[in-house]
């Protein structure tokens, strides 16, 4: 067999070059997610730390709340932005769900175990804030895209008395992983990635969830595309091995792809939206 070299890589990494309509993709992103920006109440730019780049859109409950769930975007923690993942709190919303989606500060500026830190501080801020905000402290839910996924099972192997004695050990009652990466030491070998989130092996194995364990109960949704690169397939089967005290679902989601898999989160009927109001306890 071949030696596995760096292109070798890019090819099992590089979702955009993987899926060539993107673009076409990201616009529906984009029109959904202005849709969303004329939900009643909606709030832009809220502040929960000291860093420029932490901050969130608040997308407020049509009628009662029944549950909050905090959205972390993808982009290999070094792209993209809240203001284009607005669109997953469209249908939402509709349904009795305040999202808040979160923005944080992108490699190369900071490291990654800082934005795992800048994600703990998102979820303080919204424990603390949600009797202001009318969202049941009992029901906060976490979900994310790619790194968001990433950070969303970081989040769940958090133990936030340790990260502030205020907090809860149970802070998030449940979380949604979508095309997670799980363990981060193959990006290493990834050049274009690389040269921004910095990983040596054992930064990369520090940071990655695969070879943490859940800090509670709290029950963990995982869902990939069927039509995604191999290695993200392989991690959440493989990550639904090592969490499988808590994965409530393991789910591949098929037909789509890296980016149109986001796109159920619009169709009350699919797969992953009904994944996501069983998390919630919606139904």
């Amino acid at each position: 067999m071949p030696a596995k070299d760096a292109a070798w890589y890019e090819s099992q990494y590089r979702n955009r070059l993987a899926v060539p309509d993107h673009p076409r993709i990201f616009a529906q992103w984009e029109a959904a997610s202005e849709a969303a920006r004329r939900t009643p109440g909606f709030r832009a730019d809220l502040r929960y730390g000291a860093h420029d780049m932490q901050t969130l859109d608040l997308y407020p409950a049509q009628g009662e709340c029944r549950a909050a769930l905090l959205f972390l975007h993808g982009g290999y923690w070094m792209a993209l932005d809240k203001r284009e993942h607005g669109f997953a709190a469209l249908e939402l919303t509709r349904h009795g769900v305040t999202v808040l989606v979160a923005n944080y500060a992108l490699c190369p500026a900071v490291t990654i175990e800082e934005i795992v830190r800048q994600v703990l501080e998102a979820g303080a801020w919204l424990y603390r804030n949600a009797p202001e905000l009318g969202v049941p402290r009992g029901k906060l839910c976490i979900s994310g895209h790619s790194a968001g996924g990433h950070l969303t099972a970081m989040a769940l192997a958090a133990h936030w008395p340790q990260f502030a004695s205020d907090l809860p050990a149970g802070l998030f009652s449940a979380g949604l992983s979508i095309s997670g990466v799980y363990d981060l030491r193959e990006l290493v070998n990834v050049p274009s990635v690389n040269a921004n989130v910095r990983l040596n092996r054992a930064t990369a194995r520090r940071v990655s969830p695969m070879f943490a364990a859940p800090a509670t109960d709290a029950p963990l949704y995982l869902a990939v595309g069927g039509d995604e690169l191999p290695p993200f397939r392989r991690q959440q089967e493989q990550f639904g091995r090592e969490w499988k005290r808590v994965v409530a679902e393991n789910a591949v989601l098929v037909g789509e792809n890296h980016y149109s898999i986001l796109l159920q989160l619009l169709d009350p009927a699919s797969r992953l939206f009904r994944s996501a109001a069983r998390m919630m306890r919606l139904a």
